[in-house]
């Protein structure tokens, strides 16, 4: 499979979702690294945004919100919150 800027997003989207832990992030990242498939119009900016997820789980990279926004911001997207009640 490509690896595109919209599959990063979505990566990073399931990460900050909750719908993935850091760990299946990290795993998917170091992943598509061995693989090496990605869009070749975007080649750098991919690899470097998966290189950094890739290392998300170390303690001295670590992942803030504002590396997510910011590779989310490379490949073209925008990462926004949402707060929404939630019931008891």
């Amino acid at each position: 499979m490509t690896i595109t800027k919209q599959t990063v997003a979505d990566e990073i989207a399931g990460y900050l979702q909750h719908e993935i832990a850091l760990a299946e992030l990290v795993d998917w990242a170091e992943q598509a690294m061995l693989d090496g498939d990605f869009e070749e119009s975007d080649i750098e900016a991919l690899s470097a945004a998966i290189s950094r997820l890739g290392v998300a789980d170390v303690r001295a990279f670590g992942l803030t919100w504002e590396d997510c926004e910011r590779l989310v911001r490379q490949p073209g997207h925008a990462a926004r919150v949402e707060v929404v009640a939630v019931q008891p």
